[in-house]
């Protein structure tokens, strides 16, 4: 992760929309304060991505095609 003072930043800002745009967070200080932190616009593919991968893990799959041993009377 970058760290620059805001006039840095105000200086170059297209350099480090870019540099943040590839994925590098960048801190913007003013006198060693942290003012804020740029980030990369979030993906919603990747994010739904990362969840469903995350409910993979957990996911318990049991046989969906054999009977199950209810009796069913469909024809009343």
């Amino acid at each position: 992760m970058t760290t620059i003072s805001i006039s840095e930043l105000q200086s170059n800002l297209l350099k480090y929309l870019n540099r943040a745009q590839q994925g590098d967070p960048i801190n913007v200080t003013s006198e060693g304060t942290l003012l804020a932190t740029v980030t990369p616009p979030a993906n919603p593919a990747s994010i739904a991505r990362i969840r469903l991968e995350k409910l993979a893990e957990t996911a318990v799959i049991h046989d969906v095609v054999s009977p199950g041993g209810e009796v069913w009377n469909a024809m009343q």
